[in-house]
């Protein structure tokens, strides 16, 4: 995330914490069927999913990703969510595709009103693919190559959902792109350099409205605020640990999901996030001017 530009956003597709089971706009405690209107007793306990997205990144890269969810509620009031990510992205100078990250979070129910939820996001590779022997820089990477602490709590009442949630680097990748490498004419020239890089956290709050429409489609619009807590920071050409300006701040998103749910065991997704404010400076490469998404979903 590294361009000056107010018409991107943060991928939190990418990230991850946004997109965790419970920290989604439409996802209701525990009970993967009460947005339905399903009682209670008939849930039905698994949950697969498979999700399809594509966005536009910086510098008119495209992005694409898949995902694979597996979803189980083990007691009334306890679920576990495992989620296996991908992306490939397409510039002008060379294209990647790789795994991404698993994601295994726990879910709490503690009461009709809370959800706490507490996870850990792992990294399938280190955030250090090259071209031939030259790094490539994090809008390159299919991961951010770091172990995450995710936790945080959702408050459903009614239609209104409200999520307040952190992500937190355990760990940092081995990234060792320098834009010094690289000569004026070439398309990396103008990225951040992270070497070395060292990635803060991020807070985030999330209030969504689920509207039924009839009984088997929910559209959710939802704002979605993220606070990116301290500035990132990099080590340069001579060994000197920098500090990336303007990489600490606000990147504000609007989200709307449409769902479809012909009955109990199948459900079909379409969600649309843009952003409103931005970071000035992203150099994680998690910069989307939008992200649209298509999900299936199936109970049993």
């Amino acid at each position: 995330m590294c361009i000056h530009a107010s018409a991107f956003s943060q991928g939190c597709s990418d990230a991850g914490f946004c997109t965790a089971e419970s920290f989604k706009p439409n996802t209701v405690i525990i009970n993967n069927t009460d947005s339905v209107g399903t009682n209670n007793s008939d849930v039905l306990k698994n949950t697969f999913k498979i999700s399809l997205s594509t966005g536009t990144a910086d510098r008119n890269i495209a992005i694409y990703g898949a995902n694979i969810e597996y979803s189980r509620i083990l007691t009334e009031n306890l679920g576990i969510n495992i989620k296996l990510t991908s992306l490939s992205q397409s510039g002008k100078e060379h294209s990647t595709a790789n795994l991404s990250d698993i994601y295994i979070n726990g879910n709490y129910k503690f009461n009709n009103l809370l959800n706490f939820s507490i996870g850990v996001k792992l990294p399938l590779n280190n955030a250090n693919e090259k071209k031939g022997t030259t790094p490539l820089p994090m809008d390159y990477q299919s991961s951010l190559g770091t172990i995450d602490a995710i936790a945080g709590v959702a408050f459903v009442h009614n239609k209104l959902k409200i999520v307040v949630a952190t992500q937190q680097p355990i760990t940092q990748n081995n990234n060792s792109f320098l834009q010094t490498d690289h000569d004026s004419t070439s398309e990396f020239y103008s990225f951040q350099s992270t070497n070395k890089y060292i990635r803060k956290g991020d807070v985030l709050l999330r209030v969504a409205y689920m509207i039924p429409i009839g009984k088997k489609i929910i559209i959710t619009p939802s704002v979605l605020p993220i606070y990116h807590l301290q500035n990132d920071k990099y080590t340069n050409f001579v060994g000197e640990r920098k500090t990336i300006d303007g990489s600490e701040g606000l990147t504000l998103n609007g989200n709307l999901v449409l769902e479809y749910h012909p009955n109990q065991k199948n459900g079909f997704e379409i969600s649309f996030g843009t952003p409103f404010i931005t970071r000035k400076v992203r150099p994680d490469g998690l910069t989307r001017k939008y992200v649209l998404a298509v999900e299936y979903k199936y109970n049993f």
